[in-house]
């Protein structure tokens, strides 16, 4: 048998292999009924229920021979398709948070909806939230899009993995709207000139963030005159 479909292996003991999976939970918001269905098929399988850092619930510990059958149970997507694309978009709850300044939950789920499985040179994570205490660590995220009572900032080349390395600003007081459109162009250079393998910050850094910032501008630009 091969390595199961959307599972990451985690032990081998004895010859046997335990795997973990982990559905699409769009922003971490997720009904009471898909709740109630992840912890019935992690039963199901005498897995365990496991609140991810990227505001996802994983089901640990499925033998080899269950991944499959839990999926087909789950009926839901996988959080990640490719290691090699945008692996989630995290969100801070900025509708229902007395310190935001701007509700980012509707740009939020744009980004999610649109970035889904995207496919990019290094896996790719973005972070949205509505003020600048910055919920869901956006400023070590890849992509990051933060509010303050100016408007969005769009930040990028953040790192909380093996280098550490904080985010740089891009853009500031921008519109939801154009807030959106420099993700999209932030996206956009990044796959265009990057080496597969490349991590954004690592990018950045190798180019210079004069050079990134002119090349984002200018597709970005292209994409406001368009719209």
């Amino acid at each position: 048998m091969g390595k199961p479909e959307y599972a990451v292996l985690q032990k081998i003991k004895n010859d046997r292999r335990t795997y973990g999976i982990t559905p699409r939970i769009p922003g971490g918001f997720i009904r009471p009924d898909k709740l109630a269905l992840l912890a019935s098929v992690a039963e199901k399988y005498q897995g365990t229920l496991k609140i991810t850092s990227g505001q996802r619930i994983a089901i640990l510990g499925l033998r080899e021979e269950d991944v499959e059958k839990a999926w087909e149970d789950l009926g839901m997507e996988p959080a990640v398709r490719s290691p090699y694309s945008i692996k989630n978009v995290e969100m801070c709850p900025s509708a229902f948070c007395k310190r935001s300044k701007e509700n980012t939950l509707p740009l939020g789920m744009r980004l999610e909806k649109r970035f889904y499985g995207a496919p990019a040179p290094n896996r790719t994570k973005i972070g949205v939230a509505g003020c600048l205490n910055a919920c869901s660590s956006v400023n070590a995220k890849d992509i990051g899009v933060l509010a303050d009572e100016h408007g969005h900032i769009v930040v990028a080349g953040g790192s909380a993995g093996y280098h550490p390395r904080l985010a740089d600003r891009i853009a500031e007081k921008l519109t939801e709207d154009e807030a959106y459109d420099m993700v999209e162009a932030v996206y956009d250079y990044y796959c265009q000139h990057a080496d597969m393998g490349d991590k954004l910050g690592h990018f950045i850094d190798r180019i210079g963030l004069d050079a990134f910032k002119a090349g984002i501008h200018k597709i970005y630009e292209e994409k406001r005159n368009e719209a």
